[in-house]
This record gives C-alpha cells, structure tokens and sequence, in this order.
C-alpha cells in the first residue's frame, strides 16, 4: 500500500485545531518528561562539573552499590511503600463513595455548592495546607490543641510525633484531593443509562440494590483504572506534601526516597546517587504497573490500562 502524502497533509490541515491543541500536551512532555532523560547516564558515572555529564567517567554499578549498603536509603524504601499502602487503603475508596453520594443529590443548586467546596482544597499548594496544618496542630494556640486542653487534656505536638505523623498525611491528602479525584468518577457515573435505573425502580429494587447492580458495574473499569495509575506510584509517596511538613523528629517514619533524592542532590550534591535513587524509583513503579495491569485484566474480563 503506497503512502499518500498529500492525503495525509490534507487530513492534518483539515484537523489543524486539534493539532494545535494537543501540540502544546506534546511540548511539554518532550521538555519535562522525555529531554531530562538524557541525565540518567549519571547513575552510572561519576559526575563533575569540569566534565559535565557527557565527559564524567563511567564508574559502573558504584553507584547503586553505595546507595544500597546505606541503611537510610533502604530506610526510605520501607516509609515510601508504607506511605503508598496506607494512601491505597485510606484514601483510594473515598473519592468513588463521594461520588457516589454526590450523583444521589437530586437539588442540583445544593449539589453545585458542595461540588464547590469540595474542589476547592485542590487549588491550594501544600505550602498553603501545611500552614494551615500548622495552624490547627500547634501546640500554643492550635485549634485541636485548645480543644484538648478544654477537654481536660495536655497540649500535643502532633506534627512532632512519629505516630501521629502519617495519619495526618492521610487526612490532608483527603481534605485536599478528595473532590478533584472524585469528578471522573461523577464523569463515569454521567454516563450510566438513566432508563437502568428506571427499570431497576419498576422491578422494586431498591437504591441498594441499584449500586450494586448498576452503578458498580458502570464505573468498574474506572476504578480499575484510577488503582492501576495509583499503584503505578507506589515509589512515589508525595513529595510535596511530606516535605513541608515534615522535620527531623519524624524523619525515621516520614523520609522517603524523593526527599532522600532531593537532600544527595542539592545539599549534597551527590549527582550519581541521587539519579540512581530516581531510577530505581521508576523502574519499580513501571514494574507495578505492567503487573498491575496484568492482575486487573486477569480479574477483570481482559480490562486494565492497555
């Protein structure tokens, strides 16, 4: 079959716009995503300035080596998957029983307002939420904490004990993304056939019954999905979030191996280490996510990510 190039010119001028919109998609991934790529060689040398990456010495696996005979590293390790499991387990489900709930609202104006306050956490930074977090947990004049002391209690500083410290990752996790991630499942709930539900009412099942047998089914493959993309950073546990919050008391449950990577890299400046720490980090979780998808499409009728 012989190629036509003047057909396939013609198509692309005929979809110019949606060219030009995903253009800007395709940018930023070449820049941000696929450009820095050319820096994982640094795993595997040993970097200096006067060479830069391309002229360092190759030095092999040293760097690996180094990084996994060093107990804090492997430290970090077990936080990072701790902190992934528990975010699976508390968080995952939250956004699906939200938006199950918030489809259940028939007063549209009462729904919007909801749907309102709950997005809107998202557009906070952490930074924002951790001053916050630091507002209502300190120990002079926080609001838990003037709880506490009217209850009868003693002041405590939440963010400075270790056990306390990943429950409160948990809660502002939910606080902050709880609406955001719930919006495609309401997006998959749209798409539910309404007259389902009409005959479900006709045959006397109740509204039960009706998420079980049609509202479970219909957004089964996003959530198959949505946990697929969650495992898929089981490495990852939330920079971000964990970095403003968290301080040397804590370090033994909350440092995990994007803040391990940030501290070699720019308070040290141990480039090889830190860029074998990132590529670890990545190859696992492509690892979790070709198994993930194996496992859901094994459960799931042939279903997963591709």
């Amino acid at each position: 079959m012989q190629f036509n190039h003047k057909s396939m010119t013609k198509r692309i001028y005929e979809y110019r716009y949606l060219y030009l919109l995903i253009s800007f998609t395709l940018i930023y991934f070449i820049v941000f995503k696929y450009a820095p790529m050319y820096g994982v060689q640094l795993a595997f040398k040993k970097f200096t300035y006067r060479s830069g990456i391309t002229g360092s010495q190759w030095i092999g696996w040293t760097n690996f080596e180094s990084l996994f005979s060093n107990n804090m590293f492997i430290r970090t390790i077990g936080n990072t998957v701790t902190i992934s499991i528990g975010r699976l387990i508390f968080t995952f489900f939250i956004p699906i029983i939200m938006a199950i709930l918030l489809n259940e609202i028939r007063c549209n104006a009462f729904k919007r307002v909801v749907q309102t306050f709950m997005y809107l956490p998202h557009f906070l930074s952490w930074v924002i939420i951790s001053g916050i977090a630091y507002s209502l947990l300190s120990v002079n004049g926080g609001f838990i904490n003037k709880l506490i002391v009217a209850a009868g209690g003693q002041s405590v500083n939440f963010l400075l004990k270790p056990d306390c410290f990943r429950p409160i990752l948990y809660i502002s996790s939910i606080w902050k993304e709880v609406g955001w991630e719930s919006i495609i499942y309401l997006a998959a709930l749209a798409g539910i056939n309404p007259e389902l539900y009409e005959a479900a009412t006709v045959d006397g099942a109740n509204r039960f019954r009706q998420m079980i047998h049609i509202t479970w089914p219909g957004i089964r493959s996003t959530v198959v999905i949505m946990l697929i993309l969650t495992v898929s950073r089981i490495m990852s546990a939330g920079f971000d979030q964990i970095y403003n919050l968290y301080s040397a008391p804590v370090f033994s449950v909350a440092d995990i191996i994007d803040t391990y990577t940030y501290r070699e890299l720019f308070l040290k400046s141990k480039f090889g280490e830190a860029t074998a720490a990132g590529l670890f980090q990545a190859v696992i979780n492509i690892v979790m996510v070709v198994v993930t998808n194996q496992v859901a499409k094994a459960i799931n009728d042939g279903e997963g990510l591709y």
